[in-house]
């Protein structure tokens, strides 16, 4: 253990690539950085529409699996996290989406003080280089950049927020500016047709600055304690284990599945949980690995009278176009996400901001990109955004190459199983509008026969997939089941923090990349001790009458659901 650092963090993915540029922007500070994964050169990665492919590898995949769901009919659910530079940031979906302001108020709330709305915002504007330029809520000269793609130029966005607002929905200009709710335009990670994950953005510039060291294909082990202080990390490197120490902080970044299981890996979580994997109990922190929580979604698919969807380009011969396109002008259909238009609205009046996203896609095909329907379709991906459902991540044993136990509990809340059944009927609704006419050819799934809250359950059951958004598993709080407290330190040690989405103590209302983003860079003026950006005290937009009224209008069709 003769090498030392002032910083040492377990994981470059979205909060770790961030992390490690802003503390190596000192100098006179050392940073290591230690990740499994290897490489994200891959130009499946860097392909903003070839996202399904890494998604779904060993290679950049951590593919963990959850135990039989025991509220899914035993069925075991895909839990992809991103195993390469840049982390889960290199195989999402792209979808810029920050969470509506007062999803942050509530975790304040919850005991997470100074992490509101006001002092996170800042945050969101310091990482953003927004396409459309700054102003009180978007940034315009962060290393993130923002921004919508094709701009929806396949008619059938457009269709379907016309449809929205013909539905009694609101549009809105901007979900991450001052109104989520409505339906429009949503953002994506990407600079210049290229996927903008935290390697492009924060870790690649930073790689020559001689106080940042980045060991890939590194396993961390454990972290070892003196007494109540982190002081060292075990990792395998080169078919050996070594020992590095840290003289100031060991900051984990390994998300919400890998951080709780090095913790319980290096004696530090619930009692009862460590003792049955038969590892030695270092520091009873009981909340460890549990309060897991996560977005889910349900595919409602329909047919397309008229050839413009992405059905057709399906074939070998086009996805070879549209690479070859891409390879030379990073442009065209390889450039997009194609989640280029979505909405946010709430379920049923008195709840002050949305419940429900959906995202439009003018394709009718399942996440990992197989099985697109005969002819033409498209769909909307959508489920309730503030689950009640909570689960946990439990190790096996310290071996950190066996995955830990991983339960969801999807649907065990009725709150969640009446969630789906207004998803099912107001999104049948919105697409049953006269905007959708010339467009819509019958619904594919769940199907016309599927009608009753037994048979929306069932289809549920049988089809919900993750939206791959968990977190929770080291929840942020003053209490005695949280794990860190709102600096972000493992309670009841010194020398150790967690910085991921593993700390939130509730689902944004959107996609988590960007507020892990944001998280990481206030992080970072914590640890450097500087004074935090001041606070932003902007106007949050809600619907007129959301006290009264689920929408703002009567629907212009009324759609028998």
């Amino acid at each position: 253990m003769t090498k030392q650092y002032d910083y040492i963090i377990i994981g470059a993915g979205s909060a770790g690539c961030v992390l490690a540029n802003r503390l190596s922007e000192d100098p006179a500070t050392s940073v290591l950085v230690l990740e499994f994964g290897g490489s994200d050169r891959s130009v499946l990665i860097q392909m903003p529409s070839a996202f399904s492919i890494p998604m779904n590898t060993k290679k950049y995949n951590w593919r963990y699996e959850t135990e039989p769901e025991p509220y899914l009919d035993g069925r075991r659910i895909h839990c992809p996290r991103g195993k390469v530079l840049g982390g889960s940031s290199s195989i999402n979906g792209l979808v810029y989406i920050r969470g509506h302001a007062y999803d942050f108020d509530e975790w304040e709330e919850l005991g997470a003080r100074g992490w509101g709305y006001r002092n996170c915002l800042p945050y969101f504007k310091r990482a953003e280089h927004y396409e459309g330029g700054g102003d009180a809520y978007r940034g315009a000269s962060g290393p993130l950049h923002t921004g919508n793609g094709n701009h929806m130029r396949n008619p059938l966005y457009g269709a379907w927020v016309e449809a929205g607002a013909e539905a009694g929905y609101i549009k809105t200009d901007d979900c991450n500016g001052y109104m989520q709710e409505g339906f429009g335009a949503m953002h994506m990670t990407i600079k210049d047709g290229v996927r903008c994950s935290t390697a492009n953005a924060y870790l690649r510039p930073a790689m020559d600055r001689p106080n940042l060291t980045v060991v890939t294909q590194a396993m961390t082990r454990r972290i070892i304690l003196d007494g109540k202080r982190a002081v060292a990390i075990e990792y395998d490197h080169g078919g050996r284990t070594r020992q590095v120490r840290c003289k100031r902080e060991i900051l984990l970044a390994g998300g919400p599945i890998g951080s709780p299981h090095l913790l319980q890996r290096s004696g530090i979580g619930p009692r009862e949980v460590l003792d049955q994997a038969g590892v030695a109990l270092q520091h009873e922190l009981p909340g460890v690995g549990e309060n897991l929580q996560d977005h889910a979604e349900i595919y409602i698919q329909y047919g397309c009278k008229q050839p413009l969807t992405l059905n057709s380009k399906m074939d070998p011969l086009s996805k070879l176009m549209i690479g070859l396109r891409w390879l030379l002008f990073r442009d065209g259909l390889g450039a997009t996400n194609h989640f280029e238009a979505g909405g946010f609205i709430r379920s049923e009046q008195g709840l002050r901001w949305p419940d429900i996203q959906f995202h439009f896609l003018p394709a009718a095909m399942r996440y990992d990109g197989k099985k697109p329907v005969k002819g033409h379709g498209f769909m909307v991906l959508t489920g309730p955004n503030k689950p009640k459902s909570r689960g946990f991540v439990r190790l096996r044993s310290a071996d950190p190459y066996e995955h830990p136990r991983i339960q969801f509990n999807y649907l065990e809340r009725e709150e969640d199983r009446e969630g789906f059944r207004r998803c099912v009927r107001l999104t049948r609704e919105i697409i049953g509008q006269p905007a959708m006419d010339a467009f819509r050819d019958g619904e594919i799934a769940p199907g016309p026969q599927v009608n009753s809250d037994a048979e929306i359950d069932a289809f549920v059951r049988a089809n919900l997939e993750s939206t791959y958004h968990p977190c929770g598993t080291c929840r942020m709080g003053e209490d005695e089941l949280a794990v860190v407290d709102s600096e972000l330190r493992v309670r009841g040690l010194e020398g150790l923090r967690v910085i991921d989405s593993s700390v939130f103590p509730t689902e944004p209302n959107g996609n988590l990349n960007a507020p892990t983003i944001m998280l990481a860079e206030r992080a970072s003026d914590l640890l450097r001790g500087r004074g935090m950006l001041p606070a932003s005290e902007v106007e949050v937009g809600l619907a007129e009458h959301w006290q009264t009224q689920q929408r703002s209008k009567a629907p212009v069709r009324d759609v028998h659901v």
